[in-house]
């Protein structure tokens, strides 16, 4: 156990300080946690009081009660830190559909949702594959190279660009904007919520030109048509527009691309889980929800309770912030044996929570697997070896639980 987890005052502890997540000491503070004091109230943080709650169970109570615990953008939204959804200096509010709670929530979800449907998913494999088969055939072998950036991302990003049929050309904007709209202040990505700001408005502006051509179009099966067509999102107000396109391109972009890399370090840490997939490649489905699951792309979701209420013995108050940790509940024992592990064996891995539950349960994720899918089922055909030569730098976030380097080299057949 870290130090920081052995020598931490409950009564004090600061479970979001996005050190302990770059430094991996989050995971034995969420162990002491869910031993300890499951239902934690942290009472003064520069995030301002909150309520962690690291238990499987508990985790899912709150994400499926959604009469008592809120996802308004109005009461802070989905995210601890309540300047990325909401700045009073600038009356700078993101509410998003996942921001949202019923009735409001279901139409604007509808809108976008056939992007996601079975035929949309069958009819994007071709494709996928292609562009993952190009991908992997121009990468270096036998020299070191990241991971991340030319892979991870750039197969995440392609896929966001037909999602929403976004100029191909400019399609690395949609990297940047999705990590400034969920990078923490101080970070090496922004300075403060003025910098954040500006460079939104920027992906407005983009995003509000492409709104305005498709509008006069006939509908297309891309993500900005379908909003444009739809009366329930036809007319938002421009902050209400921007925040709906920063969901579905953070949510189209971070969980993929770090479940993509997880891949490959996880694989590093337990190679005879691959030697098990190169042997057995109906294994590979199994595979892509261990992997979600041993990383938990997004390490939280918040709310806001709407009433007084209790959970797991504590008395949690109207107002006050709930903090779910999804990256302990995929890390409890009482749901998930020797869960540090990534095991093909494991037979619930895909009841991990990294995509949610209830209505706000992710959209996309069925496009994510299909995307981790093919990777791995191309990468054998042509992969002897990936081998991991250093320790990945990680995201400074306790949101997104990522990596922005991972140094590998290759090996082919």
């Amino acid at each position: 156990m870290s130090i920081a987890a052995q020598s931490a005052d409950l009564d004090y502890l600061h479970v979001a300080d996005p050190a302990h997540f770059v430094d991996g000491s989050i995971f034995d503070i969420f162990k002491k946690l869910r031993r300890d004091d499951p239902v934690h109230y942290c009472a003064d943080s520069a995030l301002g009081a909150y309520w962690s709650v690291t238990r499987y169970e508990d985790i899912m109570t709150v994400d499926t009660s959604h009469n008592i615990y809120s996802s308004a953008a109005a009461l802070g939204g989905i995210v601890i830190d309540d300047a990325i959804q909401n700045d009073p200096d600038n009356d700078f509010q993101l509410e998003n559909f996942i921001a949202m709670d019923q009735p409001r929530h279901t139409p604007q979800r509808k809108a976008v949702q056939p992007i996601a449907s079975p035929p949309a998913i069958d009819s994007f494999k071709d494709l996928v594959r292609e562009r993952t088969a190009r991908v992997l055939d121009s990468l270096p072998e036998g020299e070191t190279f990241n991971w991340v950036e030319h892979v991870s991302i750039e197969l995440t990003v392609q896929m966001l660009a037909t999602l929403f049929d976004f100029p191909f050309e400019d399609r690395h904007k949609l990297v940047r904007w999705s990590d400034i709209a969920t990078a923490s202040e101080g970070s090496e990505l922004i300075v403060d919520q003025k910098a954040r700001i500006a460079e939104l408005m920027e992906c407005l502006e983009y995003f509000t030109k492409l709104h305005n051509q498709r509008v006069k179009e006939d509908p297309k099966f891309d993500l900005i048509s379908m909003m444009a067509h739809d009366p329930n999102t036809s007319n938002l107000a421009p902050q209400a527009y921007l925040a709906n396109i920063l969901l579905l391109i953070v949510g189209g972009n971070d969980t993929t691309r770090n479940s993509m890399t997880a891949s490959i370090y996880g694989g590093s840490k337990f190679p005879e889980q691959i030697e098990r997939l190169r042997a057995d490649r109906s294994l590979i489905p199994q595979m892509v929800s261990e992997v979600i699951r041993w990383q938990t792309p997004l390490a939280h979701m918040r709310r806001t309770a709407l009433q007084d209420t209790e959970l797991g013995g504590k008395l949690i108050k109207k107002g006050d912030k709930v903090v779910m940790w999804y990256l302990s509940g995929n890390y409890d024992t009482d749901m998930f044996t020797d869960p540090e592990r990534i095991d093909l064996d494991r037979h619930n891995a895909n009841r991990h929570m990294s995509f949610g539950f209830g209505i706000h349960r992710c959209l996309g994720l069925r496009i994510g697997e299909l995307q981790l899918r093919i990777l791995w089922e191309e990468m054998l055909d042509r992969f002897k070896s990936i081998e991991v030569m250093g320790p990945p730098s990680r995201v400074h976030s306790n949101f997104v639980h990522g990596y922005t380097q991972l140094p590998v080299k290759l090996t082919r057949f």
